[in-house]
């Protein structure tokens, strides 16, 4: 009798993997293709703008992209105004496409988090 219900919970376990599994795979392939299309945050250096905010600059160049001021305001991360001239932003990959053709735009790249290293062991001082 004991072998009977064990055989019977490993089928029904094995059954709700399956399902699980099946119903699982689609909706992780889906998010796998969009997530080409996915906004993800760039970093766009700028022509430094000649008698006009940087950020005003910014977000009139985003503007220009996405169609509206507050669309460009939420899009809008940072924008950089002292070592470098730039913005960065939420994009999908055919707004990195647009935005580069723009005039005044030198460079889109994706932002990146880098680790610091801190040496071949830990140094206590």
């Amino acid at each position: 009798m004991q072998k009977n219900h064990n055989l019977f919970v490993t089928i029904v376990l094995a059954q709700i993997i399956l399902l699980l599994l099946l119903f699982l795979t689609p909706s992780m392939a889906s998010d796998s293709s969009s997530s080409s299309s996915e906004a993800k945050v760039h970093i766009v250096y700028t022509e430094r703008p000649e008698g006009q905010e940087p950020e005003e600059y910014h977000i009139k160049t985003l503007t220009s992209l996405l169609g509206s001021e507050d669309a460009a305001k939420e899009a809008l991360i940072y924008s950089y105004k002292h070592a470098a001239s730039g913005f960065s932003a939420k994009l999908t990959p055919d707004q990195v496409s647009q935005l580069s053709k723009q005039a005044g735009v030198l460079q889109v790249v994706p932002s990146q988090t880098l680790q610091l290293h801190s040496g071949p062991g830990k140094m206590h001082v």
